[in-house]
């Protein structure tokens, strides 16, 4: 039985979906406008994890994830820059070029964490037609009005707003939630429609009966899960800092067009924590991927340290941490190299009972409220059981694979120069992660970039070696 901690009940509930084994789930994606720094990368591989233990589950999921290209302010106060806009012009460069640059380095980073990719990318400037029509319904159902700056909705009109965050709307006006602006009926209520600054063209505007302008960036989300998923659904997930503003939002929008309940189970994965240095791609401020693999680490590494922690726990980012996660990754990927050398070509994979006994235990432990951390000691406790036999003891281990995503059955020894350049080291990991996908042309396109550098790359049977071409 899956068991799922519910932001909106603040507890763990079995998991029952709407439509027997089918499962409809959206996540909040990237907002194009930089790189995605290792914090929000650690929101994806949360959601890859319940993506996988659906699927482990026996679930047919349909999964929709948004690309916000257009509309996120850069406050949550419906006030400043388009976040696309600000970058545009920092940069010298269109909306356009922008969003499709930073989407491609996204689905990239993905790529190499070996994080699925949904079903569907839905770009919030797909939808804008979708987006008017939802805040025509909100219109038709008396819960907007109009400022000199857009239109708005009023949370007043929405009994249950600030259910799922459990806000204390009169503490609000005391506290500093939103910035309160004259035209607002109330602190909460926010931006539906924005209206383009007078004397100032947007490189990304539209039409409306509102007038020239663009959708607040909460609307997105909901317009684009009603046209992809319907009025309800199961799951909708996010990060916890979606949860006071941009999920409460969603929902008292969604629920007062459609008149139903807009999401069953709601997940929200906990921060990375850096300690005194804040992550922000505002500022500037931020640990990408690409950073760490310039440090010498690959993908699998950061994988491998986040399944070190519950989705919902703070987890502590240290570089000393992420070389104990290193440390442990090459460990398991040496006791699955030694456990292939150790199979006879003659050996049955057998049927034991304590077997039966690891997996059920795995299972227990995913279906736990996806709890890695106790699922990593199961693994571990299996490989180092001594009534096992190696092939047993493999094919468990690719089986868990399945949700730990680590590549295990695409595990390869290395020979590489101790005085290979880093550059090269970064190269070779990144042909390693384009064979796993079966994408040769990339692999070669690689190699021979390798080699165009004065290096070559050898696939043998003990592996892989680079040396400098003579």
């Amino acid at each position: 039985m899956l068991k799922l901690f519910n932001t909106l009940t603040r507890s763990k509930e079995e998991f029952i979906p709407i439509n027997g084994m089918n499962v409809l789930m959206y996540s909040c994606g990237p907002t194009v406008y930089n790189y995605q720094h290792i914090g929000n990368l650690r929101t994806f591989f949360f959601e890859d994890i319940l993506f996988r233990v659906l699927k482990y589950n026996g679930y047919k999921v349909r999964y929709v994830m948004n690309i916000t290209d257009v509309g996120h302010l850069v406050s949550d106060q419906d006030e400043g820059e388009d976040k696309m806009e600000k970058s545009a012009k920092q940069l010298g460069k269109s909306v356009r070029e922008i969003a499709d640059h930073y989407t491609e380095i996204f689905k990239r980073d993905i790529g190499l964490m070996n994080i699925y990719p949904p079903d569907v990318y839905s770009k919030a400037t797909d939808y804008i037609q979708e987006q008017i029509d939802l805040v025509k319904c909100l219109e038709t159902k008396g819960y907007t009005y109009f400022t000199s700056d857009g239109v708005y909705f009023d949370t007043s009109k929405f009994p249950d707003y600030g259910k799922m965050a459990k806000l204390d709307i009169s503490g609000l006006k005391e506290g500093s939630r939103i910035e309160f602006s004259e035209e607002k009926k109330n602190i909460t209520d926010f931006a539906l429609w924005k209206l383009s600054p007078e004397n100032e063209q947007r490189q990304m505007e539209w039409d409306s009966p509102w007038g020239k302008g663009f959708p607040g960036w909460h609307l997105e989300c909901s317009a684009m899960s009603k046209a992809l998923l319907g009025n309800h659904f199961d799951i909708h997930c996010g990060g916890i800092d979606h949860i006071p503003i941009h999920h409460t939002n969603e929902i008292a929008q969604s629920e007062a067009c459609s008149g139903e309940k807009f999401v069953n189970y709601w997940l929200h994965g906990e921060f990375l924590d850096m300690g005194n240095e804040k992550m922000s791609k505002s500022s500037g401020k931020f640990v990408t991927l690409q950073t760490l693999m310039d440090k010498g680490y690959t993908p699998m590494h950061y994988r491998y340290f986040l399944l070190m922690a519950h989705y919902k726990k703070k987890l502590k980012f240290s570089y000393e941490a992420l070389d104990a996660a290193k440390s442990g990754y090459n460990n398991l990927s040496g006791k699955i190299l030694n456990l292939r050398k150790d199979i006879s070509s003659d050996e049955a994979i057998s049927s034991s009972e304590k077997k039966n006994d690891f997996k059920s235990r795995f299972l227990e432990k995913i279906n736990d409220d996806l709890n890695m951390p106790e699922a990593m000691s199961v693994l571990w406790e299996m490989l180092k059981d001594g009534d096992l036999s190696s092939n047993e003891k493999i094919n468990l281990a690719y089986d868990f694979d399945m949700i730990f995503g680590l590549g295990l059955e695409s595990v390869q020894p290395e020979k590489i120069e101790t005085d290979i350049p880093e550059e090269i080291r970064i190269l070779t990991e990144k042909r390693n992660e384009a064979k796993k996908k079966r994408d040769f042309k990339s692999a070669d396109e690689i190699r021979d970039e390798i080699k165009q550098k004065g290096y070559e790359i050898l696939d043998t049977k003990d592996g892989i070696q680079i040396k400098k071409s003579d």
